[in-house]
């Protein structure tokens, strides 16, 4: 129940072209704090209820569980989230023996784009493709908690 993982900005939309998959994303935060946070999440089908734990000090690694929930339940605790949904679509590419999960933001965080990949470990190798750019591991304010409070036009 550790995550650990990696963000970094993506320089082009050269991405799209390698995603095997692409899913919408709509998604809320029932507590935003930064030791712990609820998420509720809708994707195309399915619903999600997250807790995340504070992220360790070097931001790769903290404890995640979540359980999927109905469409109908998702919906319905969008109306007790804190102000400031996300919306998004997942575009997933493989490269090597990881998938990386691109993240382009639409609404108050049009034209962010970030790309995460989850690891086994914190020092595990992985292939780095043309279109990944800055890493920002670790940087708050690219946290989707902190883009519904502080949404990237408004940097």
């Amino acid at each position: 129940m550790i995550e650990i993982e990696r963000k970094f900005l993506v320089k082009n939309n050269s991405f799209k072209n390698e995603a095997f998959k692409k899913i919408h994303i709509k998604q809320g935060f029932l507590n935003s704090d930064k030791e712990r946070t609820v998420r509720v999440r809708l994707t195309d089908s399915q619903g999600f209820l997250t807790v995340k734990g504070l992220s360790g000090n070097n931001g790769l690694s903290r404890f995640e569980w979540e359980k999927e929930i109905s469409k109908t339940d998702a919906e319905a605790l969008f109306e007790l989230c804190e102000k400031g949904l996300i919306e998004k679509t997942r575009h997933l590419v493989e490269i090597g023996n990881h998938i990386f999960e691109i993240d382009e933001f639409f609404g108050d965080n049009e034209g962010l784009i970030i790309a995460e990949i989850e690891l086994n470990h914190a020092t595990e190798l992985f292939k780095k493709p043309a279109w990944l750019g800055e890493e920002v591991t670790g940087n708050i304010k690219y946290y989707n908690s902190q883009l519904s409070k502080q949404p990237y036009k408004t940097w």
